[in-house]
């Protein structure tokens, strides 16, 4: 039997934290910021925590 192996690309986007949660960045931040107001930016700027709905699909990519 293969060994499991983590979602590469969940691994650069999720990181668990100490209370068990997932944080995750904001999308819409890359490129593009000319057009953007600076208050939306600022908001995007945090990241934030991933639903509890989707939390059991992260856990398995990462093989937590």
């Amino acid at each position: 039997m293969p060994k499991m192996k983590t979602n590469k690309s969940a691994k650069k986007r999720f990181k668990k934290t100490a209370s068990g949660a997932y944080k995750h960045r904001s999308s819409f931040r890359n490129h593009i910021l000319t057009k953007k107001k600076s208050k939306r930016k600022a908001r995007l700027a945090s990241g934030g925590v991933v639903s509890k709905r989707d939390h059991k699909a992260v856990k398995r990519m990462l093989k937590d």
